[in-house]
């Protein structure tokens, strides 16, 4: 199976191999990080030019997760456009296939720090973890967009983790959930997000010594973070 079950706020919570967070007891599809559009934000910033597929890719991974699973609610955990000029650069075709997912289901997009105008292709825009837990009504957890050191039961996205590891004398390196029991952290999802070593600085501060990733990929395990942040 390309997913891991852990306990979570008093929940039994799936972390699935894409990077995606599963809560089965409420039909509830969480991901972090789109980043719809950093193709676009690149090339009209006269940056680095990336192939202009990432935002097909990224949709066409987010709907196989939506027909596998079926979700009656999804989150979007904020920065879902790369920036609000790049939601407003969608093409008529990429409106259309992101209005098809919204459709027919309730969806939540918080707004985050690249996209703090929110997102217009359907379902409601948030920006506060009261308003997103009274609206969604989902008990204890808590949703936003950047964690808190003294979040209770929260899940969150904005730092991308991820964590390299020596396996079979390589080294491997792989987007991750992290958690230390009161909060979880979600990996990004879109396709051309980079990551942040989940034993860095900002996470650890939010996360402390007894943090754990869960590794992404074909296999996902969880394993202890390790204490020291590699130089």
């Amino acid at each position: 199976m390309n997913a891991l079950d852990f306990d979570f706020a008093g929940e039994r919570l799936t972390a699935r191999g894409t990077g995606a967070l599963w809560w089965a007891a409420r039909r509830c599809l969480v991901v972090a990080d789109l980043h719809l559009g950093k193709a676009e934000r690149f090339a009209r910033k006269g940056r680095a030019q990336l192939p202009p597929y990432e935002i097909a890719d990224t949709l066409a991974r987010l709907l196989g997760e939506i027909k596998e699973l079926g979700p009656e609610i999804v989150v979007a955990l904020g920065d879902s456009f790369d920036d609000d000029a790049a939601r407003d650069a969608l093409s008529a075709a990429e409106r259309a296939e992101l209005a098809d997912l919204v459709g027919g289901r309730r969806w939540v997009w918080i707004a985050g720090n690249h996209d703090p105008g929110g997102s217009d292709p359907g379902g409601e825009t948030v920006e506060s973890c009261e308003e997103t837990v009274e609206s969604c009504e989902l008990g204890r957890i808590v949703f936003r967009h950047i964690a808190t050191p003294c979040g209770v039961g929260e899940v969150s996205g904005h730092y991308h983790p991820k964590l390299g590891l020596g396996l079979g004398g390589k080294r491997v390196s792989r987007r991750c959930f992290v958690t230390n029991g009161a909060r979880l952290i979600l990996p990004a999802f879109g396709t051309f997000t980079g990551g942040l070593d989940c034993t860095a600085p900002p996470i650890r501060a939010v996360m402390g010594d007894q943090a754990r990733a869960i590794l992404t990929g074909p296999h996902p395990c969880m394993v202890p973070v390790p204490r020291l942040a590699r130089a």
